[in-house]
């Protein structure tokens, strides 16, 4: 349930750190320790509340998961939940991230189909100069991954949308392709739900929580409410398209249906011709 946790003092690495030692090693000047768990259970969780001094409020929401993405402060900490999405072979797969980040400390917990963040503790610790701004850059970096993913999810969506616009008019409408576009309609409102609160989310990073997030890396917050704008508006142009393809799609079944009526029609006058 522990994937790492680990101290850094002015952006350096200074190693593997037990839970147990934790409350006295972020009372180091310039120090904060970063704590990745997955699907942790409740026991563990209590004794990251006792070490971080987090509030129960906070605790509550991250043991019975599914809560929305939002950003709520605790006295000094904040409490930040994030949705994740990757793309499998049929479907898009949500997972959250819950967040616990004070001035000395940042725990992670991953809940659900959630790719590891070692790439983004690695890629922290490839800049050093950033990582001494404290916990707030680790923050940015688990933010930036996150929406960086879901730009391959909104381009699966895409293809599976055009070959399904392939199908409709090739004339081939039937009740498992208007299947699919309510499916492929409800994955993108799964994924704007996901994307559209974490806007708001970077924009009160960068204009509030200063005693959390450092000056320095509160225009990196910016950048990502610019790219979650763009997502967003890919994935209000392929709803769009949906939607149209959706009216051809009946079009074309009412259109099929007529003929089929004509047809019966047809042969029930030829067989009451006496």
């Amino acid at each position: 349930m522990i994937m790492n946790c680990v101290a850094y003092q002015k952006g350096i690495r200074l190693g593997d750190v037990t839970l147990d030692d934790i409350s006295e090693v972020i009372k180091q000047e310039d120090t904060f320790v970063w704590l990745g768990l997955l699907n942790p259970d409740s026991t563990l969780i209590k004794k990251i509340q006792e070490e971080f001094s987090l509030h129960e409020l906070a605790i509550e929401d991250t043991l019975s998961a599914h809560q929305r993405p939002k950003l709520e402060e605790y006295g000094d900490s904040l409490f930040v939940v994030l949705h994740s999405a990757i793309l499998t072979q049929n479907s898009v797969e949500f997972g959250e991230t819950h967040i616990f980040i004070g001035k000395q400390f940042l725990v992670s917990v991953r809940r659900g189909t959630i790719p590891s963040y070692q790439k983004v503790r690695h890629r922290c610790e490839a800049m050093p100069k950033q990582l001494a701004k404290g916990s707030s850059f680790a923050l940015h970096g688990i933010m930036d991954y996150i929406v960086d993913n879901y730009i391959p999810v909104i381009d699966g969506l895409q293809a599976r949308f055009e070959e399904i616009e392939t199908a409709i008019f090739q004339y081939h409408p039937s009740r498992h392709t208007m299947e699919d576009l309510y499916e492929l309609k409800r994955e993108l409102l799964l994924l704007k739900n996901a994307t559209l609160p974490l806007i708001d989310i970077s924009n009160e990073l960068v204009h509030f929580h200063k005693d959390i997030i450092h000056p320095d890396i509160s225009v990196y917050f910016r950048d990502i409410s610019d790219h979650l704008k763009r997502i967003i508006q890919e994935i209000d142009a392929i709803r769009e398209m949906l939607i149209s393809a959706m009216q051809v799609h009946l079009t074309f079944e009412t259109i099929r249906q007529n003929e089929v009526v004509k047809r019966l029609s047809g042969w029930g006058a030829i067989l009451a011709i006496p």
